[in-house]
C-alpha cells in the first residue's frame, strides 16, 4: 500500500468528521496528535494512541478507519481489512474506510473489492478512478461484459493509463467490437511508441475490422531489425493476402518458418496459402518439413491431409486425419478431463480406477462415459478386444445420455470407421455436424466415411471437401483473434496512477 495514498485517507477522514462534529457534537478524538505520529512513521505509538481513544469510543469510526490505515502501512493488510470491516458495520457508507479497504483488495486483485467499489461509485458516480478500478478487477475475473462499460465510464481518466488502455482493448477483442478498439489501440501506441506490443495489437484489430492497407501500415514498422518476429512476420503476412498481394504474403510466411521453425502455426498458415491459391504441393512440401521437426504436432497433420484431399489422394488423407486424432485425444473438456489427461499419462490404471469411480456415483453422467471411453480407446485396443468393447458401450451411453456431446458422437463415428461400420460413422457425423456445424473431426469422418461406403464421387464429398477448407479458415481466424501480444505478463491489475 502507498504510504502517501494513506495518508491522503487520513486526512480525508479528518475532513469528514471535522464536517459532521459541525452538525452534531461528539466526544472529542486525539486526531492530530494521531497524524502527527504517522507523519512521523512512529505506527506504533499511533496504534497506542487509537487503541487507547476506542477503549472511550468503541463505536467511533473515524478510529477504526484510522486504525487500518496504520496497519496497513505497517504491511499487516489481514488485521487492516478487519479494523475497516469494523468501521463499515458502524457506518456502512463511510467512504474513508470504503476506499482504505478497496485499496488493500485491488493490489491484490482480491474479488471482495467489487461490491465495495460499487458502493464508491453509488455515492459518487463521477468516481472516475473508482470505475478504472472497478473495470481492471472486472476484467481480471473474466467479465469482460462489464469490464468495457465502466472502462467507457472512466474513458477520459484511463486515456493516460497504458495499462487500462491495453486491458479496455483486450476486452472490446474478445467481445469481438474490433472498431471500437482500434482507437484504443491508437492511444496505446501514441502512450508507448517504443514497444511492440500496442503496435501488433492495433494492426490485428486493424486487419479484423477489414481495414488491411492500415493493418499493413501499423505493422511495417515491426519488420525492421529485431522487433521481427514470426508471430510479426506472420500477422503482416496475412494483411498483405487480405490486400491481394500473395508474393508478398508468401515469402512474410516463409521467412517466419526460417526464423523459428519450431513453430507449428506458421506451417499452417503457409499451407492455407496454398489451399486458398491451388499450390496444394507446394504446400505438402512445407508441411513435410515441419513434421521432421515436430513430428507430433497434430494441426500439421490436419493441414497436409487437407492438401490430400484436394489432390484426391484420399487413403494418404485418412492416413493424416488418423494420426491427428491418435495425437489429439486427450485435449481436455475440462479442468477434471485436463487433470485426467495427465494421470492418464502417468499411471492410466489409476485414470480408469477414478472415471470408473466416478461413474459409480454418477451413472447416467454423459461426460465420464464419454471420458471412460476415451481413456480405453488412448490404448488402441483391437476391435474384438473386451476394453473396445466396453468402450463402445460406454460413448453410445453417452451420446444417449446426451445427445449434444458432439465430442462423443466423434468417438462413436472414429470407433465404428475402425469396425469397418461406415454407414454408421456417417450416421454419428451428420449429427454431430448437425449440433457443432464447425466440427472439423466430424466432417473429415464423413469425408473419410462418404468415400469408403462408395459415395466417393457424390455432391456431398465435393461439398465436404470445401466445408472442411472453409473450417480450417474458420480456426485460423479464431486463432488470430486469441493470438495478442499481452502488454503486461503481471496477471495482476495495474493500479490506476
Amino acid at each position: 500500500m502507498n504510504r502517501t495514498s494513506f495518508i491522503a485517507f487520513i486526512f480525508a477522514a479528518t475532513a469528514v468528521v471535522a464536517q459532521a462534529q459541525k452538525a452534531k457534537p461528539a466526544p472529542a478524538t486525539p486526531t492530530g496528535s494521531i497524524q502527527s505520529l504517522v507523519a512521523s512513521q512512529q505506527y506504533d505509538a499511533a496504534l497506542a494512541r487509537i487503541a487507547s481513544a476506542l477503549r472511550t469510543n468503541p463505536n467511533e469510526v473515524k478510529l477504526w478507519t484510522m486504525n487500518g490505515i496504520v496497519l496497513a502501512m505497517k504491511g499487516n493488510n489481514t488485521e487492516a481489512i478487519a479494523a475497516f470491516d469494523r468501521a463499515l458495520d458502524i457506518s456502512p457508507g463511510y467512504l474513508a474506510a470504503l476506499k482504505g479497504e478497496v485499496q488493500i483488495l485491488f493490489a491484490t486483485s482480491d474479488k471482495r473489492a467489487i461490491p465495495l467499489l460499487g458502493k464508491l461509485i453509488l455515492a459518487d458516480p463521477g468516481d472516475h478512478t473508482a470505475q478504472e478500478m472497478l473495470a481492471l478487477l472486472s476484467k481480471h475475473q473474466g467479465d469482460c461484459g462489464s469490464a468495457v462499460q465502466h472502462f467507457a465510464l472512466a474513458e477520459d481518466t484511463i486515456l493516460s493509463h497504458p495499462a487500462s488502455l491495453e486491458a479496455y482493448g483486450d476486452c472490446l477483442v474478445q467481445l469481438s467490437q474490433y472498431e471500437q478498439a482500434v482507437p484504443i489501440f491508437h492511444k496505446l501506441v501514441e502512450l508507448v511508441p517504443s514497444l511492440p506490443s500496442p503496435r501488433y495489437d492495433l494492426a490485428l484489430v486493424l486487419l479484423l475490422s477489414k481495414r488491411n492497407a492500415e493493418a499493413i501500415k501499423a505493422i511495417e514498422p515491426l519488420l525492421v531489425g529485431d522487433q521481427r518476429s514470426p508471430d510479426v512476420l506472420s500477422l503482416a503476412s496475412q494483411a498483405y493476402e487480405a490486400t491481394g498481394d500473395t508474393p508478398k504474403a508468401v515469402a512474410l510466411e516463409r521467412e517466419a518458418i526460417v526464423l523459428d521453425p519450431s513453430r507449428a502455426e506458421s506451417y499452417v498458415a503457409f499451407a492455407t496459402l496454398c489451399l486458398d491459391h491451388d499450390s496444394f504441393q507446394v504446400g505438402i512440401d512445407m508441411i513435410d518439413a515441419g513434421l521432421q521437426r515436430l513430428p507430433r504436432e497434430a494441426s500439421l497433420y490436419i493441414s497436409r491431409g487437407l492438401l490430400y484431399v484436394q489432390l484426391a489422394q484420399y487413403e494418404k488423407a485418412e492416413s493424416d486425419f488418423n494420426r491427428a486424432e491418435q495425437l489429439d485425444s486427450a485435449q481436455s473438456l475440462s479442468s477434471y478431463a485436463a487433470d485426467l489427461a495427465a494421470m492418464q499419462r502417468n499411471d492410466p490404471a489409476k485414470a480408469l480406477r477414478d472415471v470408473r469411480s466416478q461413474i459409480g456415483a454418477h451413472p447416467d453422467s454423459a461426460f465420464h462415459r464419454y471420458l471412460l471411453a476415451e481413456l480405453l480407446m488412448n490404448q488402441s485396443p483391437s476391435p474384438d478386444t473386451p476394453e473396445f468393447r466396453e468402450a463402445m458401450e460406454s460413448v453410445q451411453l453417452a451420446v444417449k445420455f446426451k445427445p449434444g456431446l458432439a465430442g462423443a458422437r466423434d468417438l462413436l463415428a472414429s470407433m465404428y470407421m475402425h469396425t469397418g461400420k461406415f454407414d454408421l460413422a456417417i450416421e454419428q457425423s451428420r449429427l454431430a455436424l448437425r449440433d457443432v456445424p464447425s466440427d472439423e473431426t466430424a466432417a473429415y469422418h464423413l469425408l473419410i466415411s462418404l468415400r469408403h461406403a462408395g459415395q466417393g464421387s457424390s455432391d456431398e464429398v465435393k461439398a465436404m471437401v470445401k466445408k472442411l477448407g472453409e473450417m480450417h479458415q474458420a480456426s485460423l481466424k479464431q486463432e488470430l483473434d486469441r493470438k495478442r501480444y499481452r502488454f503486461t505478463d503481471d496477471q495482476t491489475p495495474a493500479r490506476p496512477q
